[in-house]
């Protein structure tokens, strides 16, 4: 047996940084995530026997868990150091199985930041793994797979190939598709306000919107009740009637929590969730900086806590004395509560060492690393200073049954907005020097006219925040959700917003009509706290699986029978054929939704799965033979080719801009094979015979000066690599690349 103990990670990025740590004592090794899961295949789980499960070790996770295992094997201890989270719990519960056989000494080991001393007191403080969290994990996995597994089947059979359900997903799809009902339903009203322009006695003008009439608030329906009460109002002698002066005070922002810091960085660099989280994973497995090498910079990315650890208070406090002066802290550390349900498994989402300041460690990260990076520590930074205080003025106006309003506000201590900047309307807005008692002059009165607004759509940041409200999902799975709607085409964006197209529409509706019970809100949000209470080792989760199971049975039994069967005749739409001028319907296919008309044979594509057809380009002359180009979808995709096929038979070659490495004067071009594969050959092809599954890259190779690399892309253990192919030369070298966020299994999709 060897003097050395084994540390297991999940990615190659966090062995790196924690094999620095540890010295020549340990060996730190990276699985790549999960290494077992429920097989794709089959459903895996058995209802009528206690929801029995099957899993088995995930294809390409073999040899990655048979190298594990040997060096397991002669091991003097195991550490399993997945993510502190129930995804983590299932990881290292998987891999004990595995180990088990060859070496029993198997422990867990969890940290909120990737440092040293939190790496090191880890290991001293091990642990065996939890099994009510692994429970919590794999109880969430069977009720995904029930309804991916039994509900996408049901979909391919009433609406078309493809399509998938999720416990979550569907229920996200909801909330746009609700949202876009109420846009649809909405009625906009006219109405209208009133602002004057008054001046003081020291001829300073300044505004006052009207507030009352007859002590009334105004109802100004239409432009001829605002032209009277602008001509009635023009002629009075106004005075001030009353001031108000008071202090308000604006409290710091607590430290981030996952979702807060998905709305954030949405709102201010319009990063979407799922860039967010793969920008922090980087920042959490660690970034090489300078003198210090590889190390973690910021918490662990994934909580629902506000809660921050004592240690890091006071080097923020001390921070924040050097560099602003003491009196921008207060007497004690200002904390925060977490909202109602929140696990707390995790401190708050802060910098591992508030001395590290951004402008310190700005030339080591790229761009999009340093600006969540900077957010992340002025949040937290921020949230321990004093409050913003500004001075807030009321103005009351009165000239006969007309009362107008005019207020101001000027910041008088900046305090935590020296540090953060919260985006609102900070700036000052005065009210002149002015006496109760003063006589007015009025130089104008302005009504102007609005209408009411319908409810907006969701944003990314939008779609978090009601996806937290009402409690459906974690923060760890807001990700995913987005991405599995995009990907299935069940939404699109629209300048930033969800629209969901007229398949999502349709998928939705069915799915509502047909599983109310487990695709209502409440429901879900219920659901998850039952989830939290298996974690917490207050629930069974067989009662909770028993109990979901049962309505969810007979609801898919009544759903096979009583669902609309869409396959058949299509969904309707508004487009008729340009051909016959029937009415055209959409229809789902292997390759997504098309335009068919009922009449005649005509198809049409649609553009990126939404109910608009595709426009058709004008794509020019056949080089060939003149005719024009036109673009047609065949069995592996959408192609360009001559509209004289079958009698022209020019296909248009995606070329990548690179010419043949064998020097025959060829373009080398991007194909797919019959396997939908993309693979790249030269544009001679018969005559010359070059092909590569990698992507030739123009890049001379450091190490024998080959013209050209090649781009082996990225796997779930190694980053994307550049290759040389010339025979005797071994050169390799890692593309920078942002560590890929690892994917919640929220959904299951076929």
């Amino acid at each position: 047996m060897s003097d050395k103990s084994l540390v297991i990670v999940e990615s190659p990025a966090k062995a790196k940084t924690i094999n620095k740590f540890l010295g020549k004592e340990f060996s730190v090794k990276a699985s790549g995530g999960h290494v077992k899961d429920l097989p794709k295949r089959i459903l895996a789980v058995e209802p009528e026997n206690g929801f029995k499960t099957t899993y088995e070790v995930i294809t390409g996770k073999r040899l990655i868990l048979n190298e594990l295992k040997k060096e397991a094997k002669t091991a003097r201890d195991v550490y399993l150091a997945a993510d502190p989270d129930r995804e983590g719990e299932a990881i290292c519960h998987h891999l004990k199985e595995e180990i088990a056989p060859v070496n029993s000494s198997i422990y867990r080991v969890m940290f909120n930041e990737i440092t040293e001393r939190a790496v090191k007191e880890a290991i001293q403080h091990r642990h065996d793994v939890d099994a009510h969290l692994v429970d919590a994990q794999q109880a969430r996995r069977v009720l995904d797979r029930l309804v991916g597994y039994k509900v996408s089947p049901l979909l391919w059979k009433k609406v078309g190939a493809g399509l998938s359900a999720g416990r979550v997903q569907s229920v996200a799809l909801r909330l746009i598709c609700d949202r876009e009902k109420e846009i649809a339903a909405f009625t906009s009203e006219e109405y209208w306000t009133v602002e004057a322009t008054l001046q003081t006695p020291s001829e300073t003008p300044f505004s006052a919107k009207l507030a009352k009439i007859d002590g009334k608030k105004p109802d100004i329906t239409g432009g001829e009740t605002a032209a009277k009460i602008k001509e009635a109002a023009l002629h009075r002698e106004y005075v001030v009637d009353s001031m108000q002066r008071k202090e308000r005070r604006k409290s710091p922002p607590p430290p981030f929590i996952t979702s807060w810091l998905q709305q954030e960085a949405y709102r201010r660099f319009k990063f979407p969730v799922k860039r967010t989280m793969a920008i922090a994973q980087g920042l959490y497995e660690g970034r090489d900086i300078g003198d210090e090498g590889s190390i973690g910079l910021i918490t662990y990315m994934r909580t629902d806590s506000t809660r921050v650890a004592s240690e890091a208070l006071q080097e923020a406090r001390a921070t924040l004395t050097s560099r602003f002066g003491p009196d921008t802290i207060p007497e004690k550390p200002n904390t925060f509560a977490s909202k109602k349900g929140a696990q707390d498994a995790h401190e708050a989402i802060r910098p591992t060492s508030p001395s590290r300041v951004p402008d310190s460690v700005q030339k080591y990260l790229k761009a999009d690393e340093f600006k969540i990076y900077k957010l992340i520590w002025d949040r937290f930074m921020a949230s321990q200073m004093l409050p913003a205080v500004y001075d807030d003025t009321g103005v009351d106006i009165v000239g006969g049954p007309y009362s107008f309003r005019a207020t101001g506000s000027v910041l008088r201590k900046p305090g935590f907005l020296a540090i953060y900047d919260e985006m609102e309307s900070n700036g000052e807005s005065r009210v002149p020097a002015i006496n109760e008692g003063d006589q007015l002059k009025v130089l104008s009165i302005d009504p102007e006219q609005h209408f009411t607004q319908h409810p907006p759509r969701f944003t990314e940041a939008t779609l978090v925040k009601e996806l937290e409200t009402n409690g459906i999902g974690r923060p760890s799975t807001y990700a995913s959700i987005i991405s599995t709607l995009q990907n299935r085409t069940y939404v699109i964006k629209d300048d930033g917003r969800f629209v969901p197209t007229k398949v999502g529409m349709v998928v939705s509706n069915l799915l509502v009509k047909s599983f109310a019970d487990i695709l209502a809100i409440d429901y879900t949000a219920r659901l998850e706290e039952q989830l939290d209470q298996i974690e917490e080792g207050r629930k069974k989760s067989s009662d909770l699986l028993t109990a979901f199971y049962g309505q969810f049975f007979k609801d898919l039994q009544e759903a096979h029978e009583q669902m609309e069967d869409l396959k058949k005749t299509g969904i309707p739409s508004e487009h008729a054929c340009p051909d016959c001028g029937s009415p055209m319907v959409i229809k789902i296919g292997r390759f997504g939704a098309y335009l068919a008309c009922t009449s005649c044979k005509k198809t049409q594509k649609l553009t990126n799965g939404s109910s608009r057809p595709e426009p058709q380009p004008q794509l020019g002359p056949c080089p060939s033979c003149g005719n024009m180009l036109v673009l047609r979808t065949g069995k592996f995709g959408s192609f360009i080719s001559c509209s004289n096929y079958p009698a022209c038979k020019y296909v248009h070659l995606h070329r990548i801009g690179l010419k043949c490495p064998t020097g025959c004067g060829g373009d080398i071009v991007e194909r797919t094979d019959k396997r939908r594969r993309k693979f790249y050959g030269c544009s001679n092809y018969p005559t010359c015979t070059f092909v590569s599954r990698e992507k030739p890259v123009m890049k001379t190779c450091p190490s024998c000066s080959s013209p050209v690399l090649y781009e082996k892309a990225a796997t779930k253990t190694r980053l994307a690599t550049l290759i040389c192919k010339k025979e005797g030369c071994d050169f390799k070298e890692e593309m920078e690349e942002v560590a890929p966020e690892p994917e919640d299994k929220v959904a299951v999709s076929s």
